[in-house]
């Protein structure tokens, strides 16, 4: 995919990308990759190696330059030097792999020689619960921008780039499909480093009364990356996930699609079409794809969910 001399980005293939390693030793065990992957992807030791070691490299190194910013800065102000959190979003449709993004990125950045505590949050946890969303009639956009509670996400990143302790976020359940009552994630102690995986992280929107958004999750990222594929592949991942979960977690009475159980293999993977092209591709075209071009880097995927080009902003 050529970029223009004109274009904010600078393309790699994946080759060209694999070489920015400079022989970093892999530190993770296949063991431990088998057990980063998601339910319907492919993660092997090569794309580790040749995708996530380069790019968990070159986070190390902006890590480290923007903390060495801050002691400058604090030392400047005759302050006390204290190390603020350096936090990620991690962006990108539904089924894209946004999850085993940030988990083998966890991984990967706590096993540099710095030892970063690095912590990871989704975005899940800051949806309104089921009850509001049907109060408000916008159940069928959850995961649209409305559907989240985007001041309660504020404070909460507010908090951690405040350097506060025992941070707390909202937990949410795949199983039930709804934040888990009574329960919270507690961020503790103080991470160098915030994983913020979601769809909407890079949005300028907000659920502002006056219309008018003041400030936007973005505002508090020191690196964003975007997860990219076309979408016929998305649609394919998509129902191919909903189907294995079919054959898995949703067997459990307990969940929230216990009742797609019961139909046939037909019948369910015309609803997981539906869901996609009702729901997921809408949200998609309308509010996640439009962001695409705010990331500091965009990792885009082909076929097996193997990463073929990288972009990163210059």
């Amino acid at each position: 995919m050529p970029v223009s001399s004109t274009s904010p980005y600078l393309l790699f293939d994946r080759e060209k990308w694999a070489e920015l390693r400079k022989s970093e030793p892999m530190t993770l065990t296949e063991d431990e990759i088998f057990a980063l992957k998601g339910i319907n992807e492919e993660l092997s030791i090569s794309e580790v190696r040749d995708i996530y070691l380069p790019l968990s490299r070159l986070l190390n190194n902006y890590v480290n330059s923007t903390f060495t910013r801050q002691a400058v800065m604090m030392k400047f102000l005759n302050e006390e030097v204290q190390q603020i959190p350096f936090i990620i979003g991690i962006a990108g449709s539904v089924s894209v792999g946004k999850s085993t993004c940030a988990r083998v990125l966890q991984a990967l950045l706590s096993r540099w020689k710095e030892n970063f505590r690095v912590a990871l949050v989704t975005t899940d946890g800051f949806l309104y619960p089921n009850a509001i969303l049907e109060e408000r009639g916008i159940m069928s956009k959850k995961g649209f921008p409305e559907s989240y509670d985007i001041h309660n996400l504020l404070r909460f990143l507010s908090a951690i780039k405040s350097g506060k302790q025992n941070v707390k976020a909202p937990k949410y359940s795949h199983l039930i499909y709804d934040i888990v009552p009574d329960e919270e994630i507690v961020i503790s102690p103080q991470p160098d480093i915030l994983i913020l995986e979601g769809l909407n992280v890079l949005q300028t929107r907000a659920d502002y009364p006056n219309g008018k958004p003041r400030i936007f999750v973005s505002d508090y990222l020191d690196f964003s990356i975007y997860v990219d594929a076309e979408e016929p592949l998305l649609e394919e991942w998509f129902i191919t996930r909903f189907m294995k979960f079919r054959e898995t977690a949703f067997n459990d009475p307990g969940a929230f699609f216990y009742q797609t159980t019961l139909l046939s293999e037909k019948e369910a993977r015309k609803l997981a079409l539906s869901f996609w092209r009702e729901i997921n591709s809408k949200n998609l075209h309308q509010n996640i794809l439009p962001t695409r071009g705010r990331a500091n880097l965009i990792l885009h995927k082909g076929e097996n969910h193997n990463v073929d080009f990288v972009k990163l902003r210059k």
